[in-house]
């Protein structure tokens, strides 16, 4: 049994500087916090480039900026950062991702209680709680709550994402649909084929066949979606599909523009990548592809949630798993076959057949 704290904070503090995926996951915590503390100042850190995933969430009453590729990049850019932490007072910390810097910054603002992982200079919190989680025995979002345990905050039945929504976002949406021809009315088909490390993407050419197939079979238009650097491969893809059909959005999209897109999108096909995560919390239907099989990476930790989710994933015996370091092609990855991922895609979503729709331009 866990034991609670001898008092009830006022000023809680929640920390995630880590990729987007990671704090779509770790959305649920916010709403839970307010339901267990509803008088409660209710803070998070983030990383400052993803300050939008967070804008407009009902839950929270401030969120604090961390850039650590810029102002607080460096040692005493950090000691400001944690000198201007002291000064809001909070009482209580929880720490969801494990970093030195933020153990480092709490501990420096003199933050009375300290919870997090036990790992990555645990002697700085007052609550080390065993990390457990490359395990992958439970879902991340799940795996947050045993943080929240000693503020006698429990599991809830349903995991909710939050992702923005706001009008600013669906203005800028439109004014680039507009601009690129892409027709509102038309279902959209996002195609997601990037993701933060080779062992987690499907191949290009399989992207380009799954591209052709969707606009000979469906009446939809399909977009291109990723940042600055994917664009080569975008391009890549769309030359190989021979699609003249298709829209390429990589690097057009902020994260607030993107969360709208996808919210408004008929389905999401996606590697194992933030854009999943979206999909979830938007209710968008999603496909989500995966490869390696260490048990902290698996779609077990790491799958799409929702009752419009889908994930697929082929266990081919690899043990240990290499990820990045694969000597043998990522061939986990390519036993997924095109067949496969629009079987997923006709599970999870409803998406109007070509032949039953008349007068069909393609954009």
């Amino acid at each position: 049994m866990t034991a609670h704290l001898p008092f009830q904070p006022d000023r809680i503090l929640v920390t995630r500087t880590d990729r987007i995926g990671d704090l779509l996951v770790s959305t649920p915590v916010f709403k839970a916090l307010r339901e267990r503390f509803p008088k409660a100042w209710i803070g998070a850190v983030i990383f400052q480039e993803n300050r939008e995933l967070l804008e407009g969430n009902p839950y929270l009453d401030e969120v604090i900026l961390y850039d650590k590729k810029g102002s607080e990049k460096n040692a005493l850019g950090h000691l400001a950062f944690a000198l201007r932490l002291r000064k809001k007072n909070y009482q209580a910390v929880i720490h969801l991702h494990a970093t030195h810097r933020m153990h480092q910054a709490a501990f420096l603002a003199g933050i009375p209680v300290r919870i997090g992982w036990a790992r990555k200079s645990p002697a700085l919190l007052t609550h080390a709680i065993p990390d457990v989680k490359s395990e992958g025995l439970r879902h991340e979002a799940e795996y947050n709550f045993e943080l929240l345990k000693i503020l006698g905050v429990d599991l809830p039945q349903v995991l909710e994402l939050y992702a923005p929504n706001l009008p600013k976002h669906e203005a800028s949406l439109a004014e680039l649909t507009a601009a690129l021809g892409m027709s509102p009315e038309r279902p959209w088909i996002l195609i997601n084929p990037s993701s933060s490390c080779p062992s987690k993407m499907w191949p290009a050419s399989k992207f380009a066949k799954l591209i052709s197939a969707m606009e000979k079979k469906y009446s939809a238009a399909v977009g291109l979606i990723g940042g600055p650097r994917d664009r080569a491969l975008a391009r890549r893809i769309l030359e190989e599909a021979g699609s003249l059909k298709a829209f390429d959005l990589t690097g057009r999209l902020s994260l607030g523009t993107l969360s709208c897109l996808i919210r408004k999108a008929a389905l999401l096909v996606s590697n194992d990548s933030g854009p999943v995560h979206l999909a979830s919390a938007a209710g968008t239907p999603v496909v989500s592809i995966f490869g390696r099989n260490q048990p902290g990476l698996s779609p077990v930790r790491w799958r799409p949630l929702g009752g419009k989710s889908r994930y697929l994933w082929k266990d081919i015996g690899c043990r240990p798993c290499l990820a990045h370091h694969c000597r043998i092609q990522f061939l986990c990855l390519d036993v997924i076959s095109v067949e496969d991922v629009l079987e997923a895609a006709e599970s999870a979503a409803s998406l109007p057949s070509r032949s039953a729709v008349s007068g069909d331009s393609g954009r």
